[in-house]
């Protein structure tokens, strides 16, 4: 349900200058990933395809490598590279059964690293939105950069950084949703009006289980922000408002739900005698 993204603004070559780069075969073994790659998770299938090409045509993009000082890698004799860019074509090559792969060698800090690997994976639409938001966070933190910065240097407009950041405030299971591709950036983004996971999680399953596109999970939300808003205690009145949304679309009428600390009641309405009757088909003739 993902789709992918449009182009950047900025793009790799205006980060790494490839025109009259030399390249050079170096082996595979001597490649080591990069650990601030963005990325967490490949398509086996997508890979395998580009394994198949690379077996018929060879790596025809060289990948961006910088060179490990000397000393700080012992178990390796010769040379050491770490990716900068490139990491499917590494891994598929090495499915390929190739020895040997055309690198182009750079100079680069931590957070060029970072940057350049995050830029290769937007254009690629191979970043999940959680895996783009995590990796914008790492840009701040760990680098100090301003969400001004981190727009510039990748490409996006400030909008896009910050509501990309902001997911990552969502409740684990929306996350968890959002990665497995069961919902898109849109449907995700409108849960972040709930404020409390335990009323994201009840929405997510009425959304899940009714299949509802954006415009119609936006709407739910709106209904149970306003039924939060208007209780005195915000999260369980969130909970409650979700679950009586889910009563409602199971029952075809308006369901009230009670809560106390000894239990509750749940008040389902009818208003004719057809409806009762649609009830009681519903709830008792169906067991």
């Amino acid at each position: 349900m993902v789709k992918p993204k449009g182009g950047l603004g900025k793009g790799l070559g205006a980060l790494i200058p490839m025109r009259s780069q030399p390249t050079t075969e170096v082996s595979i073994d001597s490649i080591v990933p990069n650990p601030f790659q963005p990325r967490h998770h490949m398509d086996e299938a997508a890979l395998e395809e580009l394994a198949n090409s690379i077996r018929e045509f060879g790596v025809i993009q060289p990948l961006v490598v910088s060179q490990v000082p000397p000393g700080e890698d012992r178990d390796y004799e010769g040379l050491r590279y770490q990716l900068i860019a490139g990491e499917r074509r590494w891994h598929a090559a090495r499915m390929a059964g190739l020895t040997t792969v055309p690198v182009v060698v750079k100079e680069a800090t931590p957070e060029r690293s970072l940057q350049m690997a995050l830029v290769e994976n937007i254009q690629r639409s191979d970043l999940t939105p959680l895996e783009e938001a995590s990796a914008y966070r790492q840009l701040i933190e760990e680098f100090g950069l301003t969400q001004e910065e981190v727009a510039s240097r990748v490409g996006r407009s400030r909008v896009a950084v910050t509501n990309a950041l902001r997911l990552l405030g969502l409740g684990d299971e929306v996350k968890a949703a959002l990665a497995a591709g069961h919902i898109t950036e849109g449907h995700a983004r409108a849960f972040l009006t709930l404020e409390h996971p335990e009323a994201q999680a009840t929405t997510l399953g009425i959304v899940l289980r009714r299949g509802l596109s954006v415009r119609q999970t936006e709407e739910l939300v709106r209904r149970l922000k306003r039924l939060e808003e208007a209780s005195p205690v915000r999260q369980r009145a969130a909970h409650t408002a979700a679950l009586e949304e889910e009563f409602r679309l199971a029952l075809g009428t308006k369901v009230s739900l009670f809560r106390s600390k000894k239990g509750g009641k749940l008040v389902i309405h009818f208003y004719s005698d057809e409806q009762l009757d649609a009830l009681y088909s519903l709830l008792v003739q169906k067991k």
